[in-house]
């Protein structure tokens, strides 16, 4: 998609802040000297069986995206794919309501939307959001010396696929996992923007070594990753130990092809963790070094209690380098 963008002649506008020139989630848009509109519209297929849970998931993952920027969501539309003549109404009415309740949680309004008939649900948002242009974040603001903060755990991908291959209990998944899924980004990075962050990203399709390595190219810099210390949910490795994947893993793997240099031992199956697609992922967050822990300790203490230090930045050509 990057590539047809690039290749379509957009005649230039100063007011636009955020195109299609970087990777960032959203694009920015200057209406005056102290307000921007952030858009972005996303969608995904259903995770999970649970129609409820499948709107929760689908609305905070279109609404991270407004987060990652430092914006704050004001406006939400639905965008629906629905079988309506293969499934029951009601189960589109539980997506909307899941979807609704997490725009309000988000303190932004619903206001329609558009469907269509497709053979598979489908389910997201457009957003739209503001954000004071002096406190736009990008994903490439990381310095050299910064520490990076990861606000949620990964491992969602092969755990939804362990699900449906029956390698695991879907009770497990929604008493572990969802909560976790469905929550909003929003107290993680209004929590960060009391520091002096210099860039941030939301860790979903691409994984957490795909997202790391679109931050060290935008920042020019070279990402350090604790494999050590990455925040895993339950039961993600041992998926990936009993044969689980996913769809996105070896496409992940590609991307970041002679970008990634692994810097200590792992099994196979352990290195897929670092591909892992993530849906309704964390915050990816550099902040510098000498406010890294107060800021962990903060987002800890307001209830982003997976929040952990997983990594550095250092100058370098851009790359992943995994220790």
């Amino acid at each position: 998609m990057s590539g047809i963008l690039a290749s379509l002649t957009v005649p230039a506008d100063p007011n636009l802040l955020v195109g299609t020139e970087t990777h960032d989630d959203a694009a920015v848009y200057r209406l005056n000297p102290q307000t921007a509109l952030v858009a972005t519209v996303d969608f995904i297929t259903p995770p999970v069986d649970d129609p409820y849970w499948f709107g929760q998931i689908a609305a905070a993952n279109s609404i991270s995206d407004i987060y990652s920027m430092g914006g704050r969501p004001i406006l939400a539309l639905n965008v629906v794919m629905f079988p309506s003549k293969q499934l029951d109404l009601g189960i589109l009415k539980e997506i909307l309501r899941g979807g609704n309740d997490k725009v309000i949680e988000a303190g932004a309004v619903m206001a329609g939307g558009h469907s269509v008939d497709d053979e598979e649900p489908k389910y997201g948002l457009c957003v739209n959001g503001i954000v004071d242009p002096e406190r736009l974040v990008l994903n490439a603001g990381a310095r050299a010396g910064d520490v990076l903060i990861l606000t949620k755990p990964i491992g969602t991908g092969v755990l939804f696929n362990a699900v449906r291959s029956g390698k695991m209990a879907y009770a497990e998944l929604e008493r572990e996992v969802l909560p976790t899924v469905a929550s909003l980004n929003r107290v993680a990075i209004e929590t960060a923007l009391e520091f002096d962050l210099h860039a941030c990203t939301d860790i979903t399709g691409f994984g957490i070594a795909g997202h790391a390595l679109e931050m060290a190219k935008g920042s020019s810099c070279r990402i350090n990753l604790s494999y050590g210390s990455l925040p895993v949910y339950g039961g993600a490795l041992d998926m990936y130990d009993k044969g689980e994947t996913t769809g996105s893993n070896k496409a992940n793997r590609e991307v970041v092809e002679g970008f990634l240099s692994l810097k200590r031992s792992l099994p196979p199956t352990h290195e897929e963790l670092l591909f892992d697609p993530q849906t309704s992922g964390g915050l990816l967050l550099a902040v510098p070094a000498d406010q890294a822990d107060r800021l962990l300790a903060l987002l800890q203490q307001r209830g982003v209690v997976h929040a952990c230090k997983i990594g550095t930045v250092e100058p370098g050509r851009p790359e992943i380098v995994v220790a």
